[in-house]
């Protein structure tokens, strides 16, 4: 610490005990900036003080340069815990900085379009619950009777999770039409996951492809939430559910695939479980309030059902979400037209 410094501000301090104005005052202020400069702490600074009274101030009470010993003590472990939160404030504000890039590269990377199928009506919401969403909902593109969607979910969040995803959809797109069974889908995502993707971080895939010759809807799961059939003519349920493990836990996997045929009016959900698992102040929502939701609006259009369900949940859990919110709807309806 120069010694110049301490008697500059002794004389400073001195002038100001003695005038108490605002001139001293400002010229104080002024010569702060030197310490700043000279990168002397605020626990220095209270010393220079201390020694600058003891030296100015005749029989000076001997409890004053005690309660300066005592400030310094705390200045010093002061200062330690202000720059560690100015350092988490500025590693915290970088972390947003990059978490907002990440968001707008996963929404420009990871556009989808809708198909547009003559007898089928499609609805998709996708509503994140931070920045980056750890859902992914993606239509393949396909020939032109034929509309197939992949509802994932990524077991880890943030950029990672965007990346990941990211390096589906490039897999996904790789594929041609004669390879986009919903079985082969998983089988080959499954290797580029496996083989590319850190251990700690796994994905459930839902994966249907619609044939609008045919009317059959054919679906193949990676430990996904299973999908709803709604059957219009009897007014019930079935669930859509195919064996498969989670994508990435090891290379060689068989996945089930399954059909079922739509009929005039027949619906299909597919969600994640930021639907299924949607929590209130008492526990759990259960597959009754979901399934008597879709009955309400069952002769909605597809786009009007999905949103009718996310108001609905979104109202139950006091608008809070809690997990990304992703629901896609297949509705047979011969009045739509491409």
């Amino acid at each position: 610490m120069p010694r110049e410094v301490g008697e500059q501000y002794k004389q400073l301090l001195k002038q100001y005990i003695a005038n108490q104005s605002e001139v001293d005052l400002y010229a104080g202020q002024n010569f702060s900036r030197s310490f700043i400069e000279k990168e002397i702490s605020p626990e220095d600074l209270i010393g220079i003080h201390k020694t600058a009274i003891e030296e100015l101030v005749i029989d000076l009470p001997v409890e004053v340069p005690h309660s300066f010993d005592f400030l310094i003590e705390m200045m010093i472990h002061y200062g330690l815990a202000l720059r560690e939160h100015h350092s988490l404030i500025k590693k915290q504000e970088a972390h947003e900085i990059e978490i907002t890039i990440a968001a707008k590269v996963q929404d420009t990377l990871l556009k989808t379009k809708i198909p547009n199928i003559e007898g089928l009506d499609i609805g998709l919401l996708s509503v994140p619950a931070k920045k980056i969403s750890g859902d992914y909902i993606y239509f393949m593109d396909e020939k032109e009777n034929s509309a197939s969607v992949a509802v994932a979910d990524v077991i880890g969040k943030g950029i990672p999770a965007a990346l990941c995803m990211s390096m589906i959809k490039f897999g996904m797109d790789s594929l041609q039409n004669g390879e986009s069974r919903p079985h082969n889908v998983l089988d080959v995502v499954n290797r580029i996951v496996e083989k590319s993707v850190d251990d700690s971080m796994f994905i459930s895939m839902f994966y249907g492809k619609y044939d609008a010759g045919e009317s059959v809807f054919s679906y193949s799961s990676a430990g996904h939430e299973p999908a709803l059939l709604y059957k219009a003519s009897k007014g019930i349920f079935i669930e859509l559910d195919a064996k498969g493990l989670l994508l990435g836990v090891k290379k060689n996997v068989i996945y089930e695939e399954n059909s079922v045929v739509l009929e005039e009016g027949d619906f299909i959900a597919m969600m994640t479980d930021g639907v299924t698992e949607v929590r209130t102040e008492e526990g759990f929502i259960d597959e009754a309030l979901l399934k008597s939701l879709l009955i309400k609006i069952k002769d909605y259009t597809a786009q009007e059902m999905v949103d009718s369900v996310f108001k609905e949940l979104e109202q139950v859990q006091n608008f809070v979400l809690r997990d990304d919110f992703s629901i896609v709807i297949f509705k047979k309806d011969e009045k739509m037209f491409k």
